[in-house]
């Protein structure tokens, strides 16, 4: 019977059958170290050439790295092993002889390793930190499911802006203008009026001209909604999701954290409470620190490293300047030159990874904001209408999937996060 290798420490002394690539090998005398990969995870097989049939010996010595292979050995413990076990290979074969593969063990520059994306992704490094990505999606749907919330499709062709109009990727739509998405929390705050709490989680797009680690022009956002939550009940919520999806990733993931060799000191520490801090305190704590900023100032990178690093762990920073943030954001009634809006900034270096706030709910503060934004009415006539018929207190946030996911593999680049990376002038392959 075929074996997944991810499993193989549960068949311990028992013979098994493999299926996969060949991502390296090394021949010592008459014994031959095979690196054996199938998708599930990597295993070193030995084979001795006294223990294989004289055909198996020859096809190890012929195959080359990446070759298509078939094995069969017996299961053995090995606590020097990354998977914690080794395969004693009784019988080899090669269904694929592959040519000589572009990327091998030396280094090899980031654009050339982009423009070999589709190879890449078979390396231990890349196929680590895509298993932690799977496990933080599957963690987000089974936090949202257990928690009641119903999942809303937002769509990818909207013809209003969300974010700003300067960011919009812009395309015909059968004589008409269409955007593609910058996020789908306009769709879900009238989902919300039928279903209560609802979450989206699929691609948005940002026409950002930037070449920085921390934005892509196409990356997958996460985005809860909920009727009759303000401010405070979001920002429990917010560190309750932050504080879960982490617990799952050093749970689950502790095979493909150890690959990546991440320090998982940080990721420990969100066990404990966030600190909660207002723009306020934080201008005055950057000021102190001897930075050259002003209150209405949005903050850059180096302004969001400076105050998580004075926590070491997530820290969230809440009532922003209504000037700087989006039209759609309630301001607080005690001062509404704020917004009851909040961010959640993630340590070493990652910054922003959950933005989020209580929405307007009056129809004719709305109204005058969409206005003063400069936006066209009739484009969010639909969205006024959620608060023209039986209007609601409401609030949600979003977070980008390969941002958490960075952070959770000490990457620096989001380009390793996300299986096709599109960056600017990038979009090949």
């Amino acid at each position: 019977m075929v074996q997944s290798i991810r499993h193989l420490a549960s068949v311990i002394e028992q013979e098994v059958e493999l299926q996969g690539w060949l991502a390296g090998h090394r021949s010592s005398g008459k014994i031959a170290f095979l690196q054996v990969r199938d998708g599930s995870g990597q295993v070193q097989a030995v084979a001795s050439r006294a223990d294989v049939p004289e055909a198996a010996w020859e096809a190890i010595q012929q195959a080359t790295q990446e070759s298509t292979v078939w094995l069969r050995g017996t299961v053995k413990a090995d606590a020097r092993a990354p998977s914690g076990v080794e395969l004693h290979a009784s019988d080899f074969r090669v269904d694929h002889v592959s040519p000589e593969f572009p990327i091998s063990p030396k280094e090899h520059g980031v654009g050339f390793l982009m423009d070999h994306r589709h190879l890449w992704l078979r390396s231990r490094r890349q196929h680590a930190v895509l298993r932690v990505r799977h496990e933080v999606v599957q963690a987000i749907r089974d936090f949202f499911y257990e928690r009641d919330f119903t999942l809303i499709d937002s769509p990818i062709l909207t013809p209003a802006a969300c974010e700003g109009t300067s960011t919009l990727f812009e395309t015909d739509y059968f004589g008409d203008k269409a955007y593609l998405s910058q996020s789908g929390q306009l769709y879900l705050e009238p989902a919300a009026a039928s279903l209560g709490k609802v979450y989206c989680f699929g691609p948005t797009f940002r026409a950002e001209k930037s070449k920085t680690r921390r934005h892509l022009m196409e990356f997958w956002m996460v985005e809860p909604e909920v009727a009759f939550l303000e401010f405070p009940g979001l920002c429990d919520l917010a560190e309750e999701f932050v504080r879960v999806l982490v617990a799952r990733v050093l749970d689950r993931c502790r095979t493909e954290l150890e690959t990546l060799e991440r320090d998982t000191t940080t990721l420990e520490a969100v066990s404990e409470p966030f600190p909660r801090i207002t723009y306020t305190e934080a201008i005055e704590r950057l000021t102190a620190a001897g930075q050259t900023i002003q209150w209405g100032d949005d903050f850059g990178a180096e302004h969001e490293t400076l105050i998580a690093a004075e926590f070491g762990r997530p820290v969230m920073i809440s009532h922003y300047p209504t000037s700087i943030k989006a039209f759609y954001m309630q301001p607080d009634e005690d001062d509404p030159k704020v917004v009851l809006g909040l961010d959640v900034i993630a340590p070493e270096g990652y910054g922003e990874i959950i933005g989020g706030s209580q929405r307007i709910h009056d129809h004719d503060f709305l109204l005058a904001r969409i206005k003063e934004h400069d936006l066209p009415i009739e484009a969010f006539q639909w969205y006024l209408d959620v608060r023209k018929y039986g209007t609601f207190p409401h609030s949600g946030f979003g977070m980008g999937l390969e941002r958490f996911v960075a952070w959770m593999c000490g990457v620096d680049h989001l380009r390793e996060t996300i299986p096709y990376p599109r960056m600017l002038h990038r979009i090949y392959p």
